[in-house]
């Protein structure tokens, strides 16, 4: 069953090869050792609980990380600016939800 443990950063490492053409070794060990992290801290021994958890917080952590970096707003304007493209300022005020 340990075997669900490397299937992920397993194929995490195979994606990032194909798409960047770059093996990371610290990228691929991560996810490794947040999963012993997990078994250490809420002390559970289901594999698929902590495939979850682990999935959880690195969607809540790549969702936090984006937001602090403003990925949005950072993108918007680097399309902006290379195709040239204009967007009409929409703002929604809180008084006109309801």
């Amino acid at each position: 069953m340990f075997y669900l443990y490397f299937i992920t950063p397993f194929l995490g490492c195979l994606r990032n090869y194909i798409k960047y053409k770059q093996l990371k070794f610290l990228i691929f060990i991560r996810t490794p050792l947040t999963y012993l992290f997990i078994n250490l801290l809420f002390q559970c021994n289901n594999i698929w609980k902590t495939l979850m958890y682990e999935r959880w917080f690195f969607f809540i952590y790549k969702s936090l990380l984006s937001i602090y970096n403003d990925d949005y707003n950072r993108k918007k304007r680097k399309y902006m600016k290379k195709y040239n493209l204009k967007y009409e300022e929409k703002t929604v005020k809180f008084e006109n939800l309801f």
